[in-house]
């Protein structure tokens, strides 16, 4: 017989896509209002990977990551997307988003993504969001799935995230 746990609290990163006419301080002030402090701003890199988001957000779009101070609960993972799907529609206007907000949970063992796209490797989690667990820490480095947007592996990206799982605690919390 299971014995039921409280999870351990996980980092929670946003990947934050901005078109560059809309203002990074911007987007930071609104997610700290519904997160906390923001306790690492990553470098920009451009998003050269898609042209999927170029006719609502238009060209040269910069991709950059936040994480902020304290652990949440992952249960916590569908009011996030909630809340960053609420900013996003709250800075669009009549020509489409400006900023498209990823929101994940970073562990020692891996790094999921919530979404509210459907498909047969995601688990439903409330409300029309689903988890997606985008990467896996196995043999000292953060591996992609099969499904793994090709963005989410590149090496810049996945620096990122070593970075920030050398801040988490050792010790479950």
């Amino acid at each position: 017989m299971g014995i039921e746990r409280p999870f351990t609290k996980e980092r929670l990163v946003i990947g934050v896509l901005r078109s560059p006419r809309f203002a990074r301080e911007r987007i930071e002030e609104g997610l700290e209002g519904l997160f906390g402090s923001i306790d690492y701003r990553g470098p920009e890199f451009p998003f050269e990977w898609s042209g999927y988001y170029g006719s609502e957000m238009g060209a040269g779009l910069l991709r950059t990551f936040l994480s902020f101070a304290g652990l949440v609960d992952p249960s916590r993972l569908a009011g996030i997307k909630r809340g960053t799907d609420a900013l996003e529609r709250s800075w669009a206007g009549t020509g489409g988003r400006p900023v498209n907000l990823d929101p994940g949970l970073l562990s020692l063992g891996r790094f999921s993504l919530a979404t509210t796209k459907d498909k047969a490797h995601r688990i439903p989690l409330s409300d029309g969001i689903y988890a997606e667990l985008t990467l896996r820490y196995e043999s000292g480095a953060y591996r992609p799935l099969p499904w793994t947007y090709p963005d989410w592996q590149s090496p810049a990206y996945l620096a990122v995230l070593d970075e920030l799982r050398r801040r988490l605690p050792r010790e479950p919390r």
